[in-house]
């Protein structure tokens, strides 16, 4: 068996990034930019008044009391055209393009408005309540770098840039097959011993979410046949992901279905609960990854195999998230393994600490579905004692 670190690794390293893409900015949300992407005008692109006011010449308005004759107006998107000369000003509205000669802003209520002329109560301040051309960036500058998975907050930002159009990386295909002859849908009629094929909408859930696209192969029976015509169902793939069937039971066939038909084993079982049957390996160009059937089993091995093969193929580096925990509960010595505790949060003592679901069996789906974190416990870790600090892994993109 290897470590968890070391299969990550591998896995990682068996990917490269994936073609490139163009996609219209209004389906940019959730996609990784391939390039670096530079705006393509100021923004803004002229001097704007912040303020609802008065643009002026300061040299007009240094003294409390001066009076200066209003000659036009110039609200958002209708820019006054002339030129204001010697003590004369433009009545402005935020927004409103800053007219020739002019470089402070007085707001209404400091002045006093009579016909068409105003007095200041107070005097200006220089380039006060102005907003320069290229305040927030200028053309060419770079806006957001390539490998960012683009939010809304980014997509805002490029199309202030004057971006229409975005490159990203196509989204990772992956196939997903449940195997084994007790598999049923939700709906479907029962046999007796059988059960719902639970763990591949999770699996697909979660592909999606990370930036992949998922496509569910359906329920495959424990026959070599039908195991071994996988490969060719997702020849059109990035990744197989299949669900059971990589252990060593007599109807685990994922190995002996599939090993005559080319079949490169990577690695198989890692030092790890849940998840130890767990499968890495090549069917000719096809990667495939060998999720345990076990329903909480697949899910954790997907957060923490799964992910980083997609960030690898998004072109995305995988950095672990190393975040602590002050543990509500005392924990016992670990064995060999290393260990993820389902666990969740409560306030306690002033502060948010961890508390372990009362069991861990790695068929509670409903213990799973309550968690809000993992506790990692490393291969022999000792015991700890309540109030100890603690590494913990978020299930908020499961």
């Amino acid at each position: 068996m290897i470590s968890v670190d070391e299969a990550i690794k591998r896995i990682v390293a068996a990917f490269n990034p994936g073609a490139t893409e163009i996609v219209p900015i209004s389906e940019g949300v959730g996609r990784v930019l391939a390039e670096d992407a530079h705006a393509r005008m100021d923004q803004p692109p002229f001097a704007v008044s912040a303020m609802d006011g008065y643009a002026l010449r300061y040299a007009d308005a240094r003294k409390p009391g001066s009076l200066l004759t209003v000659i036009g107006t110039s609200p958002a998107g209708q820019p006054f055209l002339g030129q204001v000369g010697e003590n004369q000003c433009i009545r402005i509205f935020t927004g409103g393009v800053m007219p020739d000669g002019t470089d402070t802003v007085v707001i209404q209520e400091n002045v006093q408005r009579s016909e068409n002329h105003v007095q200041l109560n107070l005097a200006a301040e220089p380039n006060r309540h102005v907003r320069p051309a290229g305040l927030d960036f200028h053309n060419g500058d770079k806006l957001v770098a390539a490998g960012r998975r683009l939010t809304g907050r980014d997509l805002s930002l490029l199309a202030a840039g004057d971006l229409p159009e975005l490159v990203v990386r196509r989204r990772p295909r992956i196939a997903i097959a449940a195997t084994g002859d007790e598999l049923t849908l939700p709906g479907a009629p029962k046999s007796k011993g059988a059960i719902v094929a639970s763990s591949g909408y999770a699996i697909a859930a979660m592909i999606e979410n990370w930036g992949g696209s998922a496509q569910y192969l359906g329920i495959v029976p424990d026959q070599e046949e039908a195991i071994g015509a996988l490969p060719e169902r997702a020849r059109e793939f990035d990744l197989l992901v299949t669900l059971g069937g990589a252990s060593v039971g007599d109807h685990d066939l994922i190995q002996k279905a599939l090993g005559p038909r080319g079949l490169e084993i990577n690695f198989w079982k890692i030092a790890m609960r849940p998840g130890k049957p767990l499968l890495f390996g090549r069917i000719g160009t096809l990667p495939l990854l060998g999720l345990p059937g076990n329903p909480v089993s697949s899910v954790v091995c997907a957060l923490l195999f799964l992910r980083p093969a997609i960030l690898a193929m998004l072109g995305q580096s995988w950095d672990r998230d190393r975040s602590y925990a002050r543990l509500a509960a005392p924990l016992a010595a670990n064995d060999g393994r290393q260990d993820y505790l389902r666990a969740r949060y409560l306030h306690q003592n002033g502060e948010k600490q961890v508390i372990p679901m009362p069991i861990q069996d790695s068929s509670m789906l409903s213990a799973l579905a309550r968690a809000e974190i993992l506790i990692v416990r490393p291969p022999y870790a000792p015991a700890v004692e309540a109030g100890s600090l603690i590494e913990v892994l978020s299930l908020a993109d499961v």
